[in-house]
Parts: structure tokens; sequence; C-alpha cells
């Protein structure tokens, strides 16, 4: 929209308090927080849930693959020839065998359940999402038969378990004797603590070599599971069709989408959701924009009337209020971005500000799975959000501008 030098000045001194017109003024401004609030609130729930979303997929597939392929009893024990399957499958980045037990744990008079992972040293420690989030010890401590294990920073918690002490783990899967079946104890080493992120797993997670798992839970050869990783997490179904076929005799395939199903579908309709809703405070706020431009025509009625009789034409009166309601719904988008994206910097020291002053744990990680308040800011859905809002503070503007065109001079100013 191009606009001529009078028609900035006018639209410019329309934007601004006039005498008497404060109200006007007021309710513009008003208009404008409305939308800057309205854009702050979809940009920071948007990034988050982006980020819950993202921080979730990454530890959840670091640890457990894009796909796992276990035995029908439980049990691999041809896992090596799946493995070379595996890798020689298109789209297959890597195949990681592995055992994974629900057991329970005891130290210093204290049980809890973990869930043992056994994995070969060399697949431990190129493990990203475990390599990398050592908070003591360290992963070169655990070797296959030296009893030395790593565990989650939420399971040494509840312990009281430190790098060094020695806990038990218990295995139903005992040596048989007439009486039954004898359960296990056997005795390790915490040799290294880490903190994936994740509440649950850094509770109950156990990690040992893989052929100490073998020996503890009389395994033998075997394996409980293979992890496979793609090249393309969204095409994880067609790249392992072919392994999918190949082994279907003796093994299922499940990936992530089938494994996480309701946690990940949740996040989408609970994303969609919270975009719908809070997309009403921007409508509110163009409702806002679209009453102070009425206002604003009614009070400038004889001004526009005499500009009419000056030689303005409809055209012109048109383009002036649009550009004064737009232009407030301009200033309210870029204030929104503006404080939003001060909000996400500042995310977790606002959260524990908040629980500071409330004493309320507003992010509990036994319940939001995280341990801290996550962000990803998507550009495209930024951009959305601004245009929409854009968009709306425009069409709010076309009623006001066509009522302010449609001014007849002669009739308002017959008795000037």
């Amino acid at each position: 929209m191009i606009l001529s030098r009078y028609e900035r000045m006018i639209a410019r001194r329309y934007l601004l308090p006039g005498k008497g017109e404060g109200f006007i003024f007021l309710v513009a401004g008003i208009s404008l927080v409305a939308v800057m609030l309205g854009v702050a609130a979809l940009v920071i729930v948007m990034s988050v849930m982006n980020g819950f979303r993202a921080e979730l997929f990454d530890k959840i597939v670091g640890l457990n693959g894009h796909a796992v392929v276990q035995g029908y009893a439980g049990q691999l024990r041809d896992w090596r020839d799946i493995v070379a399957q595996a890798d020689k499958t298109p789209g297959v980045t890597s195949a990681t065998p592995m055992i994974e037990q629900p057991l329970m744990t005891t130290y210093n008079g204290r049980v809890e359940g973990i869930l043992l992972r056994g994995m070969q040293v060399s697949d431990i420690r190129s493990n990203r999402t475990i390599g990398n989030k050592v908070v003591m010890g360290s992963l070169a401590s655990l070797k296959p038969g030296s009893g030395v294990i790593a565990i989650g920073s939420g399971l040494a918690d509840q312990l009281g378990a430190v790098v060094g002490s020695q806990i038990t783990i218990i295995s139903p899967q005992g040596p048989s004797t007439p009486f039954g079946t004898m359960m296990r104890a056997v005795s390790y080493t915490v040799g290294a603590i880490f903190t994936i992120g994740v509440y649950d797993y850094d509770k109950a997670y156990v990690i040992m070599p893989m052929e100490d798992a073998q020996t503890l839970l009389m395994m033998g050869d075997s394996v409980g599971m293979i992890e496979l990783q793609t090249n393309d997490a969204d095409r994880v179904g067609t790249i392992l069709a072919p392994l999918a076929r190949q082994v279907g005799q003796r093994a299922v395939i499940q990936d992530w989408r089938q494994m996480n199903a309701q946690l990940f579908e949740a996040l989408s309709v609970e994303r969609v959701a919270m975009f719908t809703v809070l997309s009403i405070i921007i409508l509110v706020a163009v409702f806002n924009i679209l009453s102070s431009l009425i206002m604003l025509v009614r009070a400038k009625t004889r001004d526009i009337a005499i500009l009419r009789t000056m030689g303005a034409s409809r055209g012109a009166m048109i383009r002036i209020f649009m550009t004064v309601g737009t232009t407030i719904g301009a200033l309210g988008v870029v204030a929104g971005l503006i404080l939003g994206f001060i909000f996400l910097h500042f995310r977790q020291n606002i959260v524990d500000f908040v629980q500071l002053v409330t004493g309320q744990n507003l992010w509990d990680p036994s319940i939001r799975f995280l341990t801290t308040l996550p962000s990803k800011t998507d550009p495209v859905e930024v951009t959305v959000i601004s245009l929409m809002a854009l968009l709306f503070s425009f069409l709010a503007t076309l009623y006001p501008a066509l009522k302010a065109a449609s001014t007849d001079p002669v009739q308002v100013l017959r008795y000037e």
C-alpha cells in the first residue's frame, strides 16, 4: 500500500492522541498490548511444545533407537546374523545388540526398581545420550568382568549411592533347586553416574557391559533386542520393510512411533489445541482495533468531510484508516515477538523465580518427564503467527475504512 505524503501525515496524526481523544488513544493502546500478548503467548507456547517434543524425541530415540528387533521368546540367539543383515539394509546407520530387563536393586537397606541395560562396551562409550551426560566417574571403568556399572542420577539419589558404592542387583532368574528357582543377588561397583534429562530414565537405568548382563541373567550368548538407527526417522517404516521380511519368522520390528505412539500423539493434539485456543487472544485484540477505529472515524467525521471537500478521494480515506489499524497490529506483532523471545531466553530463570515466590514446584520432572523447561523456536511457525496477526489486523480495518470513505461532506458540513 503506497501512501502519498499528505496521507502519511494524516495517518501519523491519527495514531497520536489529539485534544479530547485520550479515550480513543487508550483503546488503541489496549489493542496494541492485546496483540503483543497474543503473539508472545503463541510464540512462547509453540516454542515450548516444539522443544518438549524435540527433547523427548532426542532422548528417547537416543536410548531406544529409531526401532528395535525383538525375539518372539524374549531372546535373540542368532543376533549376529540379524546385525549383519541390518548393516546391509540401505538407510540403516547402526545396529546395536543389547539386553534390557526390569530388575531390583538394593543399597544400605533401600530397594528400588531398575531397568538393566546390557550393551557392548564400545556402544556404551559411543552413545552420545549417555557418554555426554556423565556427571560423576567415567564410562572407561566399565569393562567386561570388572563388576563395574553406570547408573542414572535419579537412581543414585534414591539409593544414596555415589561412585565407588557397592550396590546389589537382584535377578529372579537363578539356579533351579528342588524348592524352585532361587533368586540371584550380585554386587556391582558404581563406576559412573549419568543424567540423561528424562526423569523416568534417570531414576531407573543401570548400564553394564553386555557380557556381565548375560552372566547375571543366565542368557548364554543371546541378547534381548537389537537397536536400529536410520538416516531418516520419519521414513523408518519404509527403510526397515526389507529387513522386517527377512527376520519375520524369528523376530518382530517395532519403530519409535509404535513404542511411543500415545505420548507423541498426545503432544500433537495438545499442540494444535493450544494454538487454536491462544489464537483467540489475537482475535480479541483485533476486535479492539476494530472498535478503536470506529470511534476514531466518528471523532474525525468533520475532519474527513473537510478533507473530502479539499479533494481527498475515497481511496485516500480507505488507505489512511487501513494504515492506522494495520500499524497498530504491526507494532503489536513486533512487540510480541520481542517479548516472546525475551521470555524464552530467560524461561528457566522465570520458572525458578515463580517457584521461589509461590513455593510451588511448577516443573516436577516426575510428572513432566524432562528436568528443565525446553524450547525450540520454529521460524516457519513464527512467520505464520506474525502473518496471521497482521492479516486479522488488516481485516479489522476494512469496515471503519469503508465507513470513513462513505462519509458525505455535504451532510456533515451543512450546518457548519
